[in-house]
């Protein structure tokens, strides 16, 4: 170990220690904290690449008494890292550090080793197989890209609390609140540290998954949407918490709906939203299978199950035959279209079969885009309509299936299986999947016609809640008997 002498200014400078993976952006955030006073340690590569854009760095070595060891797995595990992590603002832990010439380590910003990614790299290869060859080099690349270094630091910076930035979101922040002079300085660190735990979390989570093949699991999500109650009024705490990566790999995930208008989306605004989501999503997934085209869907739900759906190739006719789905039911109902709302459909929509004076009223729509016009003719006193946008669902097809596992809480637990990503395939290849498990026999044979309006009905029976049985007629829903005990009852119901 390099020693620094008492006197040397490293040891009343403060010291920020950089370790990242991807290089993207440190370099500016190097140049900041030198601004600010900061002596910059830095891991090797991250080192090289601060000194390399000519800013005065010291590689980790001078703390730890030595060059990275064991092929770069051991760099930043030792005493005086975690000496300089954990020690409290005391008489005492200061003594220490001093006597040791180890100096308090001030700032921390590390990123982990991509597992996730490299994970899905072997798995979803389209060179996977299932050989004990391949298998064990898969589990040694894993094993290779799993972080221990990085999330140690994160940790013992969380409990030091210290400055732990852990997401490259957060340099800007963390710079213009050390300019600020770090006002609510206790809460700031607080979130960080929050922050770096639950990546530490997910990340001991997605390994674990792997390394006991999928029978150890669970989800972690971080609070995004509150709602004013849950599913009853007496039901607070509630809100949306979103899945972390959700919000860049599923375009689709309700975390990137916006809402552009109207008060915040209640619980059972938000379960509707998911529902509809799988019930027009399938639609498009039918109709790409079967017809290789995704005409225009409008789908309406009260309480997660279809009251009113139907597809077109003129926008208008889609949304008035959606609402003549239940022309009661949609009352105060969620839609969710695939193609944008303007004026004229969103007149259909206040207006069409309803008593002359009267105009329809609706809690939630969802579009891919909706005009400023529309917004305004559809608004409902007090905002209580919610207007939310994401321009996804303009390009729905198969790909839009939600494929996550779908979880559901039980007393003690959880169950977890597949979701629901099966598609209806009329044709006579589609029997031949032999991993749908089912049967498909048809009498006679079908008109175009004939077969979309099947695919109409198995999207919305399969999705709504059981038992179910749908009707529909001129590519729109007539009727939908719907949580019925019997299925007698649930065919009355319908007709």
């Amino acid at each position: 170990m390099t020693k620094m002498n008492n006197n040397d200014k490293n040891l009343n400078s403060r010291i920020a220690l950089l370790s990242v993976y991807d290089k993207s952006g440190i370099v500016e955030f190097a140049k900041e904290l030198i601004n600010l006073g900061f002596k910059l340690f830095a891991s090797g590569g991250t080192a090289k690449t601060i000194k390399d854009a000519g800013i005065e760095v010291s590689d980790v070595a001078d703390l730890v008494g030595g060059r990275a060891i064991l092929g770069h797995r051991v760099v930043t595990l030792s005493r005086e890292i975690y000496a300089g992590l954990l020690s409290r603002d005391t008489k005492e832990d200061n003594e220490e550090l001093y006597k040791l010439n180890i100096p308090r380590i001030d700032l921390v910003c590390v990123d982990l080793y991509p597992l996730e990614e490299e994970i899905e790299k072997w798995t979803l290869s389209e060179n996977a197989d299932e050989s004990a060859r391949y298998i064990q080099a898969a589990k040694d690349a894993i094993v290779e890209k799993t972080d221990i270094g990085g999330p140690t630091l994160l940790r013992a910076a969380a409990k030091g609390r210290r400055i732990v930035v852990c997401d490259a979101s957060d340099r800007q922040k963390t710079i213009d609140w050390l300019k600020d002079g770090e006002p609510d300085k206790e809460q700031f660190l607080s979130d960080l540290a929050a922050k770096a735990e639950y990546s530490v979390a997910n990340y001991a989570l997605v390994s674990a998954r792997y390394h006991s093949g999928g029978k150890m699991d669970g989800f972690l999500a971080k609070d995004f949407i509150e709602s004013k109650y849950g599913e009853n009024a007496w039901q607070t705490p509630a809100g949306l918490f979103a899945d972390k990566s959700a919000r860049y790999t599923d375009r689709l995930s309700l975390s990137n709906f916006d809402l552009i208008s109207g008060t915040a989306p209640s619980y059972n605004n938000l379960a509707d939203l998911d529902r509809l989501l799988q019930t027009i999503t399938h639609i498009a997934a039918g109709f790409e299978v079967n017809f290789n085209q995704i005409p225009k869907i409008v789908v309406g739900v009260k309480h997660g199950n279809a009251c009113g759906a139907a597809v077109s190739d003129n926008a208008s006719d889609a949304v008035k035959n959606m609402l003549e789905g239940d022309l009661r039911a949609i009352f105060g109902g969620v839609v969710m279209l695939n193609f944008k709302l303007d004026e004229v459909l969103a007149e259909v929509l206040l207006s069409h079969k309803m008593e002359e004076g009267r105009r329809r009223i609706l809690d939630t729509i969802a579009a891919p885009a909706i005009s400023e016009k529309a917004i305004e003719m559809l608004k409902r006193k007090g905002d209580k309509c919610r207007f939310l946008v994401n321009p996804a669902l303009a390009n729905l097809s198969k790909q839009s299936l939600d494929t996550h596992p779908r979880f559901r809480y039980v007393r003690g637990g959880f169950l977890k299986q597949p979701n629901y990503t099966f598609v209806l395939n009329l044709s006579p290849a589609g029997d031949a999947d032999k991993s749908a498990r089912y049967k498909l026999e048809i009498i006679g044979s079908l008109s175009e016609e004939q077969k979309k309006n099947i695919i109409l009905a198995w999207a919305i029976g399969s999705t709504s809640n059981s038992n179910t049985v749908t009707i529909t007629k001129n590519r729109m829903l007539l009727g939908n008997g719907v949580g019925q005990q019997d299925r007698v009852g649930g065919c009355e119901l319908a007709i």
